[in-house]
C-alpha cells in the first residue's frame, strides 16, 4: 500500500510540474514603434484555443497586466497584454501617465491601429483559434477595447474594466458585432452621467449586443489591489467588484467561445 500511495503521489506531482502557465516577451512593431508584450498559455492544454487581448491601464504594461494575462492562461485561453507606448516606456506618476494615455485618447485612429498590431500579434500564434478571440481592458485599456469594437476589429467580443466610456462621435459607430461587456464602479468619479447615458446611448443606435454592470460602492480601479497606493481621490481597489466582475467575464467569455 505504500508503494501505491508513494506512486500516485509520483503521478500527481509529474502532472502538477507538466501543466504549468509558460510565459514569454514578445518584441513586436507598429510602424517605427518596437513594442514589447507579454504572452501567457497553459501549455498542458493541447490543440488550438481562443485568444483574449489584455490592454493594460494607463501606466503602460506593467505587473498587474501581466498577472490578468497569467490569469487567463489558467483559465485555458492564450493571453496576450499588449504594449501600446513602446519598449521601456511606462509611466511612474500620473502626469506622465495622463500624457501617454492622453496621445491615443485624442487620436482613436492610432489607439485602435496600436492595438490591432497586438491583435494580430495574438492572432498569428500557432497556437490561437483566430475566429475565437476577445478583447479585454482596464481604465484606459478599457476605452482601447471598446474602440476595437467600434472599429470592428475581429472579435468576438469585448470587456472593459472600469474603462472610459467617451468616444469622439458616439453618434457616428454603427453596425458594431462584437458582444459588449462594461464592467463599472457605481461611485467612479471620473466617469459623469451624461457620459454613461451618451455611452448607452450609442450602444442601441449601433445595434450591438452589450451589457453594463454596475458594482455598488466602487470606484475608479476598483480590480488593481494596488489602486490605493497610487494616492489619487477616486481610485480605490474593491475586494468585491474585482471578484465579481471577473466572474462576470468569465461567464461572458464562456458564452462568447462556446457558440
Amino acid at each position: 500500500m505504500r508503494y501505491l500511495i508513494a506512486f500516485i503521489m509520483a503521478v500527481v506531482l509529474s502532472s502538477s510540474a507538466q501543466a504549468e502557465v509558460r510565459t514569454k516577451t514578445v518584441q513586436y512593431r507598429h510602424g517605427t514603434a518596437v513594442l514589447e508584450g507579454y504572452l501567457a498559455y497553459d501549455d498542458a492544454i493541447q490543440g488550438k484555443r481562443p485568444g483574449v487581448l489584455v490592454v493594460h491601464e494607463w501606466w503602460g504594461l506593467n505587473s498587474f497586466s501581466m498577472k490578468r494575462a497569467e490569469e487567463l492562461a489558467r483559465l485555458g485561453y492564450i493571453a496576450f497584454a499588449v504594449d501600446m507606448y513602446g519598449e521601456g516606456i511606462r509611466a511612474g506618476d500620473p502626469k506622465k501617465a495622463g500624457e501617454l494615455a492622453g496621445v491615443y485618447l485624442n487620436d482613436r485612429t492610432l489607439m485602435r491601429a496600436r492595438a490591432m498590431a497586438g491583435l494580430d500579434v495574438l492572432m498569428s500564434h500557432p497556437l490561437v483559434d483566430a475566429k475565437k478571440i476577445a478583447a479585454t481592458g482596464y481604465c484606459f485599456g478599457g476605452t482601447t477595447a471598446l474602440e476595437l469594437a467600434r472599429g470592428q476589429a475581429p472579435v468576438l467580443g469585448v470587456v472593459s474594466f472600469h474603462g472610459g466610456l467617451s468616444a469622439p462621435s458616439p453618434a457616428t459607430t454603427k453596425d458594431v458585432k462584437a458582444k459588449v461587456l462594461v464592467l463599472h464602479g457605481a461611485d467612479d468619479p471620473f466617469a459623469t452621467r451624461d457620459q454613461i447615458n451618451t455611452f448607452m446611448d450609442e450602444m442601441r443606435g449601433s445595434g450591438a449586443d452589450w451589457q453594463m454592470i454596475f458594482y455598488g460602492g466602487a470606484v475608479h480601479s476598483f480590480t488593481n489591489p494596488d489602486a490605493d497606493s497610487f494616492g489619487i481621490k477616486g481610485i480605490a481597489y474593491n475586494e468585491k467588484a474585482d471578484k465579481r466582475s471577473w466572474q462576470a467575464m468569465r461567464q461572458f467569455l464562456d458564452e462568447l467561445f462556446k457558440q
